[in-house]
């Protein structure tokens, strides 16, 4: 959401994932933009399971920054899941992953179907095949991590639109990539989706996506669920160059 005349992004509450290194920086740098007039926010809740963590120990806690000492995905289940009770008391809520956090909303979608249809075969599938990335490589939890480059990129690069590496156009958008990937596996398997939380770059180099999002692919996978026939969701986190994805397979069942 943008307001004012300086453009200034409204949000309510951010969380970050994890308080290390990049945690740490994309705080300092909410925080910079904040005071700058650039972003307005309630808080920012940094998320990691060590109460010592970088943050506390080179930022801490102030009136508008939280370090909420929880496993990941005990905290996205309360944050995420009192969304799902009453979106419209979240509006503004925003999420800041990290490069080095597991799949952590295809965790959580996997956490809500099984919720929804209990009893009901549910499982994550490896995908057959990537998007056809010059990066693919599958993790040993049958997610894929795929990327666009195959370079180092440069640190907290904000992916724009004339790639900083090879100097040119950036000619490829990941969602693109996923969605064509999705309409191939479907030739051969229902496959719906793709459910994507599309992670963009809003201020001061900080990359984030909206809870509002993350509802909407709860939302998309339920009604894919709903006929209670087997079907495929391709699911993904990604930005413009790279992601993760997990291929979450639902078997036949009766709707509730």
């Amino acid at each position: 959401m943008v307001a004012g005349s300086l453009n200034r992004i409204a949000l309510r509450d951010i969380a970050i994932v994890g308080g290390g290194c990049y945690g740490t920086f994309y705080a300092g740098q909410l925080e910079q933009a904040r005071q700058r007039g650039r972003v307005s926010y309630r808080q920012l809740l940094i998320v990691d399971r060590n109460a010592g963590c970088q943050f506390a120990t080179e930022l801490g806690e102030s009136p508008t920054c939280r370090l909420v000492v929880s496993d990941w995905g005990e905290f996205f289940d309360r944050f995420l899941g009192s969304s799902a009770v009453s979106p419209l008391g979240r509006v503004g809520d925003a999420i800041v992953p990290s490069p080095l956090m597991p799949h952590l909303m295809y965790q959580w979608l996997l956490r809500r179907a099984q919720a929804h249809w209990p009893g009901r075969s549910i499982e994550t599938t490896a995908l057959p095949t990537g998007p056809g990335t010059p990066y693919d490589v599958p993790g040993s939890d049958n997610t894929r991590y795929v990327s666009y480059a195959d370079w180092i990129c440069p640190t907290h690069c904000i992916e724009p639109a004339i790639c900083p590496v090879i100097r040119a156009p950036r000619s490829w958008d990941m969602a693109d990539g996923v969605q064509r990937l999705t309409e191939r596996l479907a030739v051969s398997r229902p496959t719906a989706g793709p459910v994507l939380f599309l992670c963009h770059h809003r201020v001061f180099g900080v990359g984030m996506f909206d809870v509002a999002s993350v509802l909407e692919g709860e939302a998309k996978m339920l009604s894919a669920g709903a006929p209670g026939t087997e079907v495929d969701v391709v699911v993904g986190t990604i930005s413009h160059c790279h992601g993760a994805l997990n291929l979450l397979r639902l078997g036949a069942g009766h709707r509730l």
